[in-house]
């Protein structure tokens, strides 16, 4: 378990170092950290998850707004979520 934790740690500070770069791209809602998605079922994968509100094909996105694989050397899934709101 040790390996793990030390992974989150490192996924923290990537995902420190790269959120507010992340929060600018089209369609991204948030960031955080958790296990990838293939399909619709979660991997043991821990990872960056970069949360946004339409997963669109990367021809139909600018250059600056596709989000790549891995930052830092820790990987990335985007994953689809749609529109968050606080509730009142």
């Amino acid at each position: 378990m040790p390996d793990q934790v030390e992974l989150i740690k490192k996924i923290k500070q990537v995902k420190a170092a790269h959120q507010q770069e992340l929060m600018r791209k089209a369609n991204v809602v948030g960031t955080g950290i958790g296990y990838a998605r293939h399909g619709h079922r979660s991997t043991q994968q821990l990872c960056l998850v970069v949360m946004v509100s339409q997963k669109l094909p990367r021809e139909l996105l600018d250059a600056e707004d596709i989000i790549p694989p891995e930052l830092d050397g820790i990987s990335v899934d985007v994953q689809e979520v749609g529109e968050l709101r606080a509730l009142d």
